[in-house]
């Protein structure tokens, strides 16, 4: 044990007083802050003005659906309505496409004998902006509406009341933005341990990839064994990762507290978020750390480590194209699953938490299948890495893997 402490001193203090460390402390912060107000930003504001053109025989309809899409304050979209009979065809209109100076053209025609719509013919520059489309969509769904309303009877005074948007208010107890703090820290807490997890595995591996190339573990097997190099490796560099995190809270307190970062606004992270959260990135460290540490034993160059690391970073991946439908579902059986799948367990678990807290049965069940595995995974970890570490030249095949799995 005494072994172990001290290789975990070492490695903790090595990384702690290195510039990378101190610079890595600022910069993760910042590019987080950055995607998350940016994505906001972005997608607060949906796009920049649109030129559009109707082209209908029904001048009615085009004057309505002109004042719905101008309507729009998020979006500024120019509508010039057009006739038929004076529109010189499609081909001057997809030459003002072409031309830029047209973002597109809706296109209606009369409903055929026996039809109660019209067809609408969206014509845009580029296929790939749907945001225009359901714009445009939308629009028209509101304008027949209105005019079906109005047609049975229904005066237009009362036809705006009932079309008129709706505001809902999702505070919940008096907590007014309770669903954008839910959301926030979900989103905030899952990249956070995304990249800091990430990050610090990576560390583990090229420590050892490092002491392996310069052949220190040779000397320093005269006096450790194996499994506590391995060990205090994975503890002190894991002590690392979750000192930076604590900066990271404490500063993010201190900031809001003072009203740094939002005037009179408290610190939205309960207590129970904050444990689960060290809890399930230590262990969710520990599960990852013991995986790239074997990768790193069996291999002898950077660019092997980086192959296998590939391998280490699939579940990671999988975890975050799945993360928005775990926060708008996080009872669903997609957040579900994942949930007991232990190489996404401490993501996915960690958001549903930071949502909507799930019930303590299903927290504890994902707590002790995450331990089975690093147990079975750490059983086997140390196994090849004891032998991974003095062996030098090509990788090892799978059999000869399987054979170290079996020396005592």
């Amino acid at each position: 044990m005494h072994n172990i402490w001290l290789i975990a001193k070492r490695e903790y203090l090595e990384r702690i007083r290195a510039r990378a460390f101190m610079i890595m402390t600022i910069l993760i912060p910042v590019l987080i802050a950055g995607l998350i107000f940016g994505s906001v930003l972005i997608n607060g504001k949906r796009g920049n003005s649109s030129r559009i053109a109707v082209v209908t025989p029904d001048a009615q309809f085009g004057t309505d659906l002109q004042s719905e899409l101008q309507s729009d304050k998020d979006r500024k979209i120019s509508v010039e309505v057009i006739s038929p009979a004076v529109a010189t065809t499609r081909t001057t209109l997809n030459e003002q496409l072409k031309g830029k100076d047209l973002d597109g053209y809706l296109w209606v025609t009369d409903p055929a004998p026996g039809q109660k719509r019209p067809t609408f013919e969206w014509v845009p520059k580029s296929q790939a902006d749907i945001t225009t489309k359901g714009d445009i969509a939308q629009a028209v769904r509101r304008v027949l509406t209105r005019e079906g309303l109005t047609h049975s009877g229904m005066g237009a005074s009362d036809v705006d009341a009932l079309l008129a948007p709706i505001d809902l208010d999702s505070s919940q107890a008096g907590k007014s933005d309770s669903a954008v703090a839910a959301f926030g820290i979900a989103y905030t807490g899952f990249f956070l341990m995304y990249l800091v997890i990430v990050q610090y595995c990576m560390n583990v591996g090229r420590s050892i990839l490092e002491d392996k190339t310069s052949r220190i573990f040779e000397v320093l097997l005269v006096s450790v064994r194996p499994s506590e190099l391995f060990v205090g490796k994975v503890l002190g560099v894991g002590s690392v990762g979750l000192t930076q995190v604590g900066i990271w809270f404490i500063a993010a307190a201190v900031a809001m507290q003072f009203g740094l970062l939002s005037s009179g606004t408290k610190l939205p992270v309960t207590a129970s978020q904050a444990i689960f959260f060290v809890i399930f990135f230590l262990l969710g460290f520990i599960l990852y750390s013991s995986i790239g540490s074997a990768f790193a034993a069996m291999t002898s160059s950077q660019q092997e480590l980086q192959q296998m690391n590939t391998f280490l970073m699939m579940p990671i991946i999988a975890c975050s194209a799945i993360i928005f439908r775990v926060v708008t579902d996080s009872d669903g059986p997609i957040a579900l699953v994942f949930s007991f799948i232990p190489f996404c367990t401490p993501l996915i678990m960690f958001t549903r938490i930071a949502v909507h807290q799930p019930p303590a049965w299903q927290i504890a069940l994902a707590i002790a299948d995450l331990i089975l595995t690093i147990l079975a995974v750490l059983w086997v970890a140390t196994r090849i890495y004891r032998v991974g570490i003095l062996m030098y030249g090509k990788r090892p095949n799978l059999p000869e893997i399987l054979r170290w799995l079996k020396y005592s």
